[in-house]
C-alpha cells in the first residue's frame, strides 16, 4: 500500500511530537502543515515561528502559518497538496465547515479525555483536578460541534493519586502517537468504524482561570493535592506567606493530626506541613516570588516557619 499523504494542524511542542511520529512513520507522508502565526516571544519579543512550523521548514514540508484557514485562498492551497486526509492536534482555530469538507470524514483529532467525558480546552487538568483515577486519549473525526465528532479509537490510562498533569500528558502524548499508528490506518483502509458519541454522557472541561489557581485553605487536603496535581503545567497553585506567592509543585496528603485554622504551618524538621478545611497537606516541592522550584527541605533553610504563621 503506498504512503497516505498527510495534512497535519497543530501549532505547540505537545502537536511537534505528534508530527515528528507522522513523519517517522512508514505508513504516512505529510505533505503540508499548517500553524499558528509567529508570535513575539521571550524579553526581546522577537517574532517566533512555532514549535510545529520550525520543524516542517527544516524538513521542507510546505508550511502555512494564517491568522485563519477559513479562507477560500488557504483553502485553495491545501487542495494542492493533494492530501488525503488531515490530522489536527492541539492547532488554536475552529475549523469552519467548508475545510473540514475537503476531507470528508477524514479529518482527525487526538483529544486528551474519554470522549464525551471531558470535551473542551482542558480535559487534563480538570480531570485531575476531579480526582479522577482513569481518564484517556481518544481519536475523533472532527465535526463542526467542539469535540463531539464520531469515535474511531481510544486507550485508557490509570492515574495513581501522585501523577501530575506533566506525567499524564506525557503518558496520553504516547497512547496518542499509537492511535494515529493503528486505529487511524486502520480507518482509512477501511477495517474500522467511526462510533457516534452517547450526547447524554457529555462532559464539559472548561478553560482554567487564572484566578482558580489561588488556593482555598478551607478546602480539604484532598481537593487541594487534586487542584496542585491538575494545574502543574500552569498556571501552578500558590498560597501566600508573608505577603509573597508561593507556588505550589508537589504535595502529598498527610496523616499528620494537626489543629489549628485552615492555612496554619506546621514545621517538623525538613517537613512542612499545612492544615485544611479536612485533614492536613504536606508541601514537597514549591517556589518562592522571583526564585527557581525548590525542594521544601531547601526553601525551610532559609525560611523557617513561626509559630501559628499561615498561609493565605
Amino acid at each position: 500500500m503506498s504512503r497516505v499523504r498527510i495534512a497535519f494542524l497543530g501549532t505547540p511542542d505537545l502537536s511537534k511530537q505528534f508530527l515528528e511520529a507522522l513523519i517517522k512513520d512508514e505508513h504516512y507522508e505529510v505533505v503540508g502543515v499548517i500553524s499558528q502565526p509567529d508570535r513575539p516571544a521571550g524579553r526581546k519579543m522577537i517574532l517566533q515561528a512555532s514549535p510545529v512550523k520550525s520543524l516542517a521548514e527544516s524538513l521542507g514540508i510546505p508550511t502555512l502559518s494564517p491568522e485563519t484557514v477559513n479562507t477560500e485562498e488557504i483553502r485553495e492551497v491545501v487542495k494542492s497538496w493533494r492530501a488525503e486526509a488531515c490530522v489536527v492536534v492541539a492547532f488554536g482555530q475552529i475549523l469552519g465547515q467548508k475545510f473540514l469538507d475537503l476531507f470528508p470524514n477524514r479529518v482527525v483529532n487526538i483529544h486528551a479525555s474519554l470522549l464525551p467525558h471531558l470535551r473542551g480546552a482542558a480535559p487534563v487538568q480538570r480531570s485531575l483536578m476531579a480526582g479522577e483515577t482513569e481518564t484517556g486519549v481518544t481519536l475523533q473525526v472532527m465535526v463542526k460541534k467542539l469535540d463531539a465528532g464520531p469515535v474511531l479509537g481510544m486507550r485508557k490510562i490509570s492515574v495513581p493519586e501522585e501523577m501530575n498533569a506533566i506525567e499524564l500528558f506525557s503518558e496520553m502524548i504516547q497512547k496518542g502517537k499509537e492511535l494515529l499508528e493503528v486505529d487511524f490506518m486502520d480507518y482509512l483502509r477501511g477495517n474500522l468504524s467511526a462510533s457516534p458519541q452517547n450526547e447524554e454522557h457529555a462532559t464539559y472541561a472548561h478553560k482554567i482561570e487564572k484566578s482558580e489557581s489561588k488556593v482555598q485553605w478551607s478546602n480539604s487536603a484532598k481537593d487541594i493535592h487534586n487542584l496542585v496535581r491538575g494545574l502543574a503545567m500552569g498556571p501552578q497553585a500558590y498560597g501566600v506567606r508573608q505577603e509573597k506567592n508561593l507556588k505550589i509543585h508537589r504535595t502529598k496528603v498527610s496523616t499528620e493530626n494537626l489543629s489549628g485554622a485552615p492555612g496554619t504551618l506546621v514545621q517538623k524538621a525538613n517537613q512542612l506541613f499545612v492544615v485544611c478545611g479536612q485533614g492536613v497537606l504536606e508541601l514537597i516541592e514549591v517556589q518562592p516570588e522571583s526564585k527557581p522550584r525548590m525542594s521544601v527541605e531547601d526553601y525551610l533553610r532559609g525560611r523557617p516557619v513561626e509559630s501559628g504563621e499561615k498561609l493565605s
